[in-house]
């Protein structure tokens, strides 16, 4: 038989063998549905996209720029560069290995010299009877796809970040609207009193109680101002961007809430978010690494071989008699390696268990997290109701309050204290508009939600 018949055969005879155990989706407690939720079995928020939870144009623009230029969506590209280049060189040792080329070879030693030419071919290949090599590039090719999902779970989060951080800027910018207007507002109450108190109407303790009312919305404005600008500068380094004023869109009040957010089953987690996923890849290669290590306690068969052509003279190099060929398969046992072998194989097992439990604990967490968002999302909606209410009375009581002064029915203290009320008022309600939609993104990211572009 042919030298390179009885490879072709040896090849197909002993690729068939494959040892270390075959990967299966480990079984996992999942719920049937989440807490508090009676639409479990709608499509969940987490399958729409993103542009369709968020629809100011001007966060839509943000999102683009971030998703474009942020440096930790480009490093997780560059993770994913590396894992493609990792897996072509782990699967390269599946395949033979053949170089060629000329060579001369000159020597004398007493009593004899001589000259050879040659060209030859060299091959090398290592049978890979036990599966290790394939065992290795499953451990490379999950590696790679668990690349692609920690990508999309960076994408995910970014998304999230940019829509919290602009929805916070655009709070700070009601809460700057409600300082300045209210300052506005005092100054002329202080402009009213001091001149009731020209004419003897009120005392001089009433100017300065509306003096401390004015000062109380002044200082607000700066430590506002400041926290405008910071909030501007985190979204400008989101976006990969140098420090820059960032243009707005709807006001935070004009952000669209959906009625109802659908969470879907909690199976439907395990398949949509990216972190679950890339734990899961993250298994199946400590899995096949267990492989590789039991193969490594089983003989190997490496093949090498060359074929060519020698003469000891150039004009003689292709004449017939020429062709020189060798080939040779030592089969190599190990015997003794100190137990290296044995703490290899019990190494990616212990790795493998450790990534077992990773996956359900992160299972579990997502299972946590996506709860923990929809009891947040219906209670902070609740808040707000209850907050819009609040702060509907505190005017009222300020309002009436003004007026019974003027009518001298009331000392400015009552005035005082029911203007302290409903500016803060004003504030918290902006705020618990602020956590109603921040909750929203929350219970968007932890759905698994962003990843998909539009």
């Amino acid at each position: 038989m042919k030298p390179w018949a009885v490879v072709l055969l040896l090849s197909v005879l002993l690729s068939a063998c494959t040892v270390g155990p075959n990967y299966h989706r480990p079984s996992v407690d999942v719920p049937a549905t989440y807490r508090n939720t009676e639409n479990s079995a709608a499509a969940s928020l987490g399958d729409q996209k993103w542009e369709n939870i968020f629809k100011d144009e001007e966060l839509q623009k943000l999102i683009r720029a971030a998703l474009q230029n942020n440096f930790d969506v480009r490093i997780a590209g560059s993770r994913i560069l590396q894992a493609q280049a990792q897996l072509g060189i782990t699967r390269a040792n599946q395949f033979p290995q053949v170089s060629a080329g000329p060579g001369y070879l000159a020597e004398k030693i007493p009593g004899f010299a001589f000259n050879v030419i040659e060209l030859q071919a060299l091959f090398s290949f290592n049978f890979d009877f036990w599966g290790q090599y394939r065992r290795a590039t499953e451990a490379a090719r999950a590696t790679l796809l668990g690349e692609e999902w920690a990508q999309r779970e960076v994408i995910s989060t970014l998304i999230s970040s940019v829509a919290s951080a602009y929805f916070q800027l655009r709070e700070l910018d009601l809460e700057l609207q409600i300082a300045q207007r209210t300052l506005a507002s005092r100054k002329e109450s202080l402009g009213l009193t001091e001149t009731l108190e020209r004419g003897g109407a009120v005392g001089l303790l009433d100017v300065r109680q509306a003096q401390q009312l004015v000062e109380t919305a002044a200082e607000t404005i700066p430590e506002t101002e400041r926290q405008v600008s910071i909030q501007e500068d985190l979204l400008s380094t989101l976006m990969g961007e140098n420090p820059h004023e960032i243009p707005r869109g709807r006001a935070l009040t004009e952000q669209p809430l959906p009625a109802a957010v659908p969470a879907g089953l909690p199976s439907e987690l395990l398949e949509r978010r990216p972190d679950i996923r890339q734990a899961e890849q993250q298994l199946i290669a400590a899995n096949a690494q267990i492989g590789v290590a039991r193969a490594q306690f089983f003989p190997s068969l490496p093949l090498t071989g060359q074929f060519g052509v020698e003469s000891q003279t150039l004009a003689h190099l292709l004449m017939p008699g020429s062709t020189a060929w060798m080939f040779s398969t030592p089969l190599t046992q190990p015997i003794f390696e100190a137990g290296r072998l044995k703490a290899n194989y019990r190494l990616a097992k212990a790795d493998q268990q450790q990534m077992l439990l990773t996956y359900q604990q992160t299972i579990q967490t997502a299972f946590r997290q996506v709860s923990d968002a929809l009891i947040s999302f219906t209670k902070y909606r609740e808040f707000r109701e209850h907050q819009d209410a609040l702060a509907v009375a505190a005017q009222s009581a300020a309002n009436l309050s003004e007026m019974r002064y003027r009518g001298g029915a009331a000392s400015y203290l009552e005035v005082l204290t029911n203007e302290t009320n409903y500016f803060a008022a004003q504030l918290n309600l902006a705020r618990a508009q602020l956590n109603e939609r921040l909750s929203l993104v929350q219970l968007y990211n932890t759905l698994g939600g962003g990843w998909e572009q539009p």
